[in-house]
This record gives C-alpha cells, structure tokens and sequence, in this order.
C-alpha cells in the first residue's frame, strides 16, 4: 500500500525543520521542464544506485513525486526495496502541486542558481560587462581572467587568456598564480552562478585585488558578438600551493562567521543522515580518500548541492587536506541554509588509495571479438549512458536509450538476423538494464562491452544530432548544447536566472542566509 499526501501536507513538512527528502522519478530533461523548489531528481532509470547516494540513511523521510505520469510509484517500489520505510507518493505530482496554488519552476539545480543571484544582491558582488572586459583588454588594464568552471568545461569554451580555477579552488589556488594587487580579476562561468560565487568567495576571503564577476560568463560574452577559445588548457599550476597559512585564515573566518562547525572525528548520529563530501579535486580523490567520502569539487557542490545532497536540514560533512576548501565550501553551504554543516580536521590522515575496481559480474566481450562480430554483421550495439555522451562520441552503428525505455530502441531496430547484442554503458547500469533488453531481444547472447565506448576498436562517431535534441530527455540541454536556437536559448537561460528570486520568494521555502 502506498501512502498518498496532499500537496499541503507536503508544504507543511517542508517548514517544518525535520528532515525531508523531495525525489522526482523522471528524468532529468523532463525534471527540467516543472518541479518543485526542493526536490531533487532521481531518474527511475538509476534508481537502483542513485538512490543510495542520495540518501545515506534510508530512515529518513521521503516524498517521491513525478509528473503525473506514474514513475513515481515505481521509484517507491524500488526504494522501499532497499530498505526505506518512511515514503510517501505526492498524490497528483507536480501538476498537482500547481494546481494547489504552489510554485512550480523549470530548470535544475535551482536552489545554488537561486542562491546565487541572493548572493550578488545581498553581499553587493561587483560585475563587469562583455564590453567592459573586452575595453580592458583592449587598452592593456592589468587583469587576470578566471574561469571557475570544471577543466571539461573550460576546454570547450572559455574567455580568451583565461585560465582554469574552479570555484572550490580559487581562494586556496590564488597564490600560486603571483597576481599583482593591482590586476583586476574577473571571474568567469558559463552563466551567472559561479561567476558571482567565485568572484565573492575571493572578496568574502580579503583578496587585495579589485575582484569581479563576468556579466553573464561565456553565454554573455559571445551574445555580445565576442569570439570564445576552444580546447584551452591553461590551469594552475599544480600540487600543493605557497602560503597555504594565509588563505587557512581567510577560510577559517569566512567558515566561523557563517557557523560552520570543526571536528577530528566524524560526528554521526543513527538519527541523522550524514553526507561525507570529499571538496578536492577529482584528481586528488582518485589517488587518495577517506573511506566512504563521496567526491564533491567544492565550486559544483555549491553550485549543483541536489546532485549530491537530497536531505533537508542533514548533517554535511566537508573533507580536504589543508582545510581551506572544505571551509570555504562550508561556509557558502551554511549560507544557503538548511543544513547542518562541519568540517573533518585531519582526515587525509587516514586516507586510503581506492581499492581496485571490481569485475562486473555481467559476461563482457573484449574489442578483437567485437570487432569481428561488428565486421560480419553479427551484433546489435546498444549504447546507454548520457546521451550528451553518446553524442560525443559513439559506437558505430550503436543505438542510443534510456534504461527502462528501452522499447524505443528496440523498435527503432526493427527486425534484425544478428546473435550478438552488446551493451555500452557503465557496468553498473548494463547489468541493471539486462535483464530488460534480454525481454526485448529474446535468444540473443548479451554482453558488456569491456573498456565502454573506447573498446570498440574503431573510430567513434561523433554526432551533435544523434539523439536529437528532442530525443535528450536524460539531460536538461544548457543552451549550446542544443542544434538549433542556441542564440535565443542563451537569452532565455540568462533571464530565467535573473527572474529566480523573485519566483523563490512567492514560493517561500527558502531561507538563505537565515542558519
């Protein structure tokens, strides 16, 4: 029997200070299009191994939603099959929830955006035009420009002479680039909410410098006519940096001002749920970590905090190695609210090298046998994962879909002589998907593809239209990510950020900078 609640039940355990996990069962894209302020995507497609992450304490309460269309009761069905007892249905989903008079929004990881544009009004963050920059340039102002972004997303566009610092970096890296005081630094993103995030965290840490946010990052940059780089590689300069003492001070104050809390030992509580967030670098986590820390590079916990954390009013528990990110990670945490939030002292002395990965349990094929299957014809390949991934770079002759949606694929193939399917994905998501496509390809032998995609042994096909962009319901598409009206989408995108607090505050459930 599944629990029903009304919208107004729901609204009223939002306020009401316990904790509370809001799980949306559709897929990003179409989470994208309408979904509640607080609640946090869980695509049914992933649930088995998503859920998990989300919620480390499966006792807590749990609302699942959807939008209408009845995935939610079968993401109830496999969380209560984890383990979790406190889960409710949202009767009616989000259609209801706007029915009932509530806030509905587009977009995601909607509280850091809307956070974000709190911060540049509360704390007065300085900006500067496209225009401006591109004058300072011009007219040879010292400056130093910083893209704040992950290096992936630097690489494929950024400010020319920009360099790669992102934002969970830019306080404890500063020092390494030997920036003269009397050089502006402009901090840039692709949007607004990194851009202004890095840009504070420098001015809330006492940098000298004159410290500014891009105007509208790189989407604002090309709208204004101005040519991006591409394929940059221009980062900080690596390992551990100079004056690590200062920039812990700058930290440690941004951190106490904001009520973040200090420990030696992690403070777990069997009434609590605790996330253990690993604020480095992914680099840095993969040579070593803290067992059971879920790697989370501080600038995109800030900015995505719902792709890690689904649990209102947690404990957050921040890890590093000098302690200047976790403090400053913290800090703008505390000031988004809603949580309880420390910081691990010490923890890299315990920190472990990964174990080895373990083999898949699923039988795998290695690239000379597929490579003789795809030659005669002999296989059908089926490619899962992200379809921006896919687009990147896929298989030949590969189709792409989405777990438990894999009828379209199947139809898309038609009838087929071949023996053979093998399946491109992540081990974890084909071993779930099997038994799904072996009901949709009865008598064919499925297999894993050893090594994914690049284990094919042939050149990738590389495809901005395949899926097509209507076809993407994995991903909600950023502007340039799509095939036709990225101009107007740029425009759009940029509004919808600027339009956020206003529709936060008619919504009424967030409390920024009120811990």
């Amino acid at each position: 029997m599944i629990r029903r609640i009304a919208p107004a039940t729901l609204k009223s355990w939002i306020a009401d200070g316990q904790e509370l996990a809001i799980l949306d069962a559709r897929e990003e894209g179409l989470f994208g299009t309408a979904h509640l302020f607080w609640a946090v995507p869980c695509p049914l497609s992933q649930a088995e191994w998503r859920a998990p992450q989300l919620l480390p304490r499966l006792a807590t309460r749990i609302v699942v939603c959807d939008g209408g269309e009845g995935e939610a009761e079968q993401l109830i069905a496999v969380l209560q099959g984890l383990g979790a007892a406190d889960v409710s249905l949202l009767a009616g989903g989000t259609p209801a929830w706007a029915r009932a008079g509530y806030e509905v929004f587009s977009g995601v990881n909607v509280p850091s955006k809307a956070f974000g544009e709190w911060v540049e009004h509360h704390d007065g963050t300085p900006h500067v035009a496209p225009e401006t920059l591109a004058a300072m340039k011009a007219d040879g102002e010292p400056l130093v420009v910083l893209d704040s972004r992950p290096f992936d997303e630097f690489h494929a566009m950024s400010i020319p002479g920009g360099i790669n610092v992102p934002g969970g970096e830019l306080v404890y890296r500063l020092p390494a680039l030997k920036i003269p005081p009397e050089a502006t630094i402009v901090v840039n993103c692709a949007g607004r909410t990194r851009s202004i995030l890095g840009a504070e965290s420098l001015r809330q840490a006492g940098v000298p410098n004159r410290v500014v946010a891009l105007r509208d990052g790189t989407m604002g940059w090309e709208l204004a006519g101005f040519h991006s780089d591409h394929g940059k590689t221009a980062r900080f300069p690596p390992g551990p940096p100079p004056d690590v003492a200062a920039t812990r001070a700058a930290a440690e104050a941004f951190a106490t001002r904001n009520g973040v809390r200090i420990a030696t030992t992690i403070p777990v509580a069997l009434e609590r749920t605790t996330y253990v967030l690993d604020v480095r670098e992914p680099e840095e986590f993969a040579q070593a970590h803290l067992a059971g820390s879920v790697s989370a590079p501080g600038g995109q916990l800030v900015q995505a905090t719902d792709r890690w954390v689904a649990v209102r009013h947690a404990r957050i528990v921040l890890v590093d190695d000098d302690g200047v990110r976790a403090r400053m990670t913290a800090g703008w945490l505390r000031r988004l609210g809603g949580w309880e939030v420390w910081v691990l002292d010490g923890a890299m002395a315990r920190a472990r090298a990964p174990a080895p990965a373990t083999a898949p349990t699923m039988e795998t094929i290695g690239t000379e046998a597929f490579r003789a299957l795809h030659a005669a014809g002999a296989v059908v390949t089926v490619q899962l994962g992200r379809s921006l991934a896919s687009r990147a770079g896929a298989v030949p002759g590969a189709v792409w879909g989405v777990r438990r949606r894999l009828g379209a694929v199947r139809a898309r193939l038609g009838a087929s002589l071949a023996t053979e399917l093998v399946v491109v994905a992540d081990p974890v998501a084909a071993e779930h998907a099997s038994a799904e496509l072996r009901a949709l390809f009865p008598g064919m032998r499925v297999r894993l593809l050893a090594g994914g995609a690049a284990g094919c042994g042939l050149p990738l096909v590389t495809d901005r239209t395949n899926p097509p962009d209507e076809a993407c319901i994995d991903a909600y598409l950023r502007p340039y990510d799509r095939n036709s009206g990225q101009e107007a989408a740029m425009r759009t995108y940029l509004g919808w950020e600027v339009d956020l607090p206003a529709q936060v505050a008619r919504d009424g459930d967030a409390r920024f900078g009120a811990w």
